[in-house]
């Protein structure tokens, strides 16, 4: 369990430390800094919602609903006896990145992003289409919590059972 707390205080801290330089060096400066040309750049915005700017909730409801989440997440860990590493390693990130998003929303209310990959944009059917949306280390670590998940699901949550076997027909 040191382990798992440790990535979530790693996660938390790099997230917050990282959103800090985004304020003072971009909300406050420039605003965008081209890393490669066309590609990457660290650009500064703000969400009011979840993943992709997606508003479904007031920024209350999405505040009550993350700390929920992250409650249940971490009783879940806490109450299993599996401590190894790829069944600790994506709650950890997970864990880490939903509380980083909810101290910005408790501080903010609102969630700072500045990771920008410009994969695509411009005008499809005449509609302008930003194909990637602005990002932070939270998110990223909840991402990549998720597909660790996905994955390894089987190795992570192997039947209780080995010897029986599910005949699908």
């Amino acid at each position: 369990m040191k382990l798992f707390f440790s990535l979530i205080l790693l996660v938390i801290t790099l997230d917050q430390w990282t959103k800090k330089l985004a304020i003072t060096f971009l909300r406050d400066g420039v605003q965008s800094i081209t890393v490669i040309p066309d590609f990457f750049s660290l650009t500064y915005a703000e969400n009011r919602g979840v993943a992709f700017g997606l508003e479904f909730a007031p920024p209350a409801v999405l505040l009550l609903l993350t700390g929920l989440i992250t409650a249940i997440v971490l009783f879940y860990v806490i109450r299993s006896k599996n401590r190894s590493v790829l069944f600790l390693l994506p709650f950890a990130l997970i864990t880490g990145g939903g509380i980083g998003n909810m101290i910005d929303r408790m501080t903010l209310g609102r969630v700072v992003d500045f990771i920008y990959f410009d994969l695509y944009h411009g005008h499809i059917f005449g509609t302008y289409l930003s194909l990637w949306p602005i990002f932070n280390i939270a998110d990223s670590a909840i991402t990549i919590g998720a597909c660790i998940l996905i994955l390894f699901h089987n190795r992570i949550f192997p039947l209780e059972n080995p010897n029986v076997k599910n005949d699908v027909r």
